[in-house]
């Protein structure tokens, strides 16, 4: 079940958000779930990861950062730090809902800013990253060609992903400013690092950067040959299963599995949803996975 939620932010800003409740039961846990840069809380992403850990029992909210999506704010007066203190305000909207967040999960940039507002989320004991920097400078590369032209005018105009942004010169020297991974061992929370080898935008030895400095209970799994914005729905599923047990040893809960897809010996049962278009998950016998047809099929 999913309820649509507006929240304000420390500025007064009303942030939206998507708060995804277990069907017919009540949460084990709470998770908040912060997307990557520039995107918004209906990347593919976020959205098949917080349904596939609310169906293992996990309520999960998304929401969009200050400026982006159905949030207010302009974007081009934020920076890295603003999205820090949004997701504070975000875990702080949750517990005033009984619902104190104790994981906090991020995706490329937004990984990066979870790892900065873990030690002001007093209720969160893990954190999970998902191709995501060591530092937030790292998102400086992205501007390489327009920096000149932000240091001094001010602010300019970036395309990213195809899309225009206003940059500002706040927003670089912010990132310049933070030492996200140079703060690792103090983070004294359980740490998942999820990362791809053939990541395009953020290389795996950012992964090995957070993992280095950071001290134990930490994991890494590796995301095989999913891109950096897991546009593929089987790699986003994947990412939650494992997110999901790995979670359950630090959070406090036993993750459920979907009750739709339960193994029915020497039988396969198939769930899929009109919305998904052909793709389907499948338990046969106790064996799951997803499948699909072929693009000149309608997959």
């Amino acid at each position: 079940m999913q309820e649509k939620i507006t929240f304000k932010n420390r500025r007064g800003q009303a942030l939206a958000g998507v708060l995804h409740h277990p069907t017919g039961k009540k949460a084990h846990a709470c998770a908040v779930f912060a997307h990557c840069f520039t995107c918004t809380k209906n990347n593919k992403a976020a959205v098949r990861i917080s349904e596939s850990l609310a169906s293992d029992g996990l309520a999960v909210l998304r929401f969009d950062f200050t400026g982006l999506g159905q949030s207010e704010g302009d974007f081009s007066s934020t920076h890295f730090s603003s999205n820090v203190d949004d997701l504070v305000d975000a875990a702080a909207f949750m517990s005033s809902r009984d619902l104190p967040p104790s994981l906090l999960i991020g995706h490329s940039l937004g990984g990066t800013a979870v790892l900065a507002a873990a030690p002001e989320v007093d209720s969160a004991v893990a954190v999970a990253t998902i191709g995501s920097p060591a530092n937030a400078s790292h998102v400086l590369g992205l501007l390489e060609e327009e920096l000149p032209a932000i240091e001094s005018q001010g602010q300019a105009t970036v395309n990213l992903a195809g899309r225009p942004f206003d940059i500002s010169r706040d927003f670089v020297e912010d990132v310049r400013t933070q030492a996200v991974c140079e703060n690792l061992p103090g983070l004294r929370k359980a740490l998942l690092v999820m990362h791809s080898p053939v990541d395009e935008v953020v290389s795996i030895d950012q992964a090995a950067l957070i993992y280095s400095q950071a001290k134990h209970p930490k994991s890494f799994i590796t995301l095989d040959d999913a891109d950096h914005l897991m546009t593929h729905d089987g790699d986003s599923i994947y990412a939650a299963r494992l997110l999901s047990a790995w979670a359950s040893r630090y959070i406090g809960f036993e993750a459920d599995g979907d009750e739709l897809l339960r193994r029915v010996p020497g039988a396969a049962v198939v769930r899929g949803n009109t919305s998904e278009g052909m793709m389907v998950s499948v338990n046969a016998d106790g064996h799951r996975f997803i499948a699909d047809e072929p693009p000149a099929l309608g997959g």
